[in-house]
């Protein structure tokens, strides 16, 4: 089995290091791929020291999975050639998740739809993966009309870039900007760019992406996306609107049972789902679940996760667990 890490000296690519070392991922070569700008770079993985490599050489290496985490324009490029060398690619960024062709995969919901053929996979955003799992219990028992959500997003969502900017707020230090405005001490209602519509790229993730994976277009969804000045992890703020009743107990027994999502509600000891509990967690929690008595058939939930890992890292090598598991690769 070998596999390439490709944007391995990125976040999200650190994580996945970290993800695999803890989840003992079977591989007999690994190779650590990046921009030209970090090849010949040093990183040590389980008491070895590898050498950062090319995107060219690693697909001349021809790995048996290659886990992206490089950015749209890198996959848009490489993702084909991995795949056209024989290599699986599990695809951290946007550039295939609305594609037709393509499947987007949360293993605990959908990885069954998954075959040999798939040589491009798609991991969704990481503001989905925590959303979907809670939905995805829910719409199967009780039928989701209607989702509107408020997504209270990390800065490490952004990058190494937005984590310097907030660093740099904290010690009063002048230094390059990842947003157009401060963070600390701010909600800046922009994450990713605007589309024609008003809304950002990130809330129209929202909306699509959670179709596709729950595989009905029926459902509507809409979002507001906001960057907070949190390290940790995601949360949102979500009302559902269900096609049949409900009672909340029910809700909270069905969640609590579903696997990689932790029921944290109790008011009565301040119990509720926060980033910096969920730091360095792969579950997604889940809290504040209470009917909304405005209109029928509707409830209220409060869904953290930590963003680098369920939402990007783990998501992705659970995807490859899968497929070694059913022998896909």
């Amino acid at each position: 089995m070998k596999v390439a890490v490709v944007g391995a000296t990125g976040m999200v690519g650190e994580v996945m290091l970290k993800v695999l070392e803890e989840r003992n991922f079977p591989f007999t070569e690994l190779m650590l791929v990046a921009s030209e700008r970090s090849v010949g770079k040093e990183i040590k993985f389980k008491n070895k020291t590898y050498k950062v490599i090319g995107l060219a050489d690693a697909v001349a290496n021809k790995p048996d999975v290659a886990l992206f985490s490089a950015g749209g324009d890198t996959s848009l490029e490489w993702a084909p050639k991995f795949a056209e060398a024989g290599t699986t690619v599990i695809d951290n960024s946007s550039a295939w998740r609305m594609d037709t062709t393509k499947k987007l995969i949360v293993p605990e919901i959908n990885a069954d739809q998954l075959t040999k053929a798939d040589k491009i996979i798609a991991n969704p955003n990481c503001s989905t993966i925590q959303l979907v799992m809670t939905l995805a219990p829910l719409h199967k028992k009780y039928g989701i009309k209607r989702i509107i959500v408020s997504t209270y997003q990390s800065i490490t969502g952004t990058g190494l870039k937005a984590v310097k900017q907030l660093e740099n707020e904290l010690a009063g230090v002048k230094g390059e900007m990842a947003y157009p405005y401060p963070i600390h001490k701010n909600a800046i209602p922009h994450c990713d760019v605007f589309e024609e519509n008003g809304y950002t790229k990130e809330e129209m993730k929202l909306v699509r992406e959670t179709q596709k994976i729950l595989d009905d277009r029926s459902i509507a969804v809409t979002a507001t996306a906001v960057r907070i000045p949190t390290e940790g992890g995601h949360s949102e703020s979500v009302n559902i609107e269900f096609e049949n009743d409900f009672d909340v107990t029910d809700i909270r027994k069905l969640l609590s049972q579903t696997p990689g999502v932790v029921v944290q509600d109790n008011t009565d000891v301040n119990t509720y789902p926060m980033p910096i509990y969920a730091n360095g967690k792969d579950d997604v929690f889940v809290g504040r679940i209470r009917r909304d008595g405005s209109q029928p058939n509707s409830l209220n939930l409060w869904i953290v996760s930590d963003n680098l890992r369920k939402g990007a890292a783990t998501n992705t090598i659970q995807i490859a667990e899968y497929l070694v598991a059913h022998n896909l690769i």
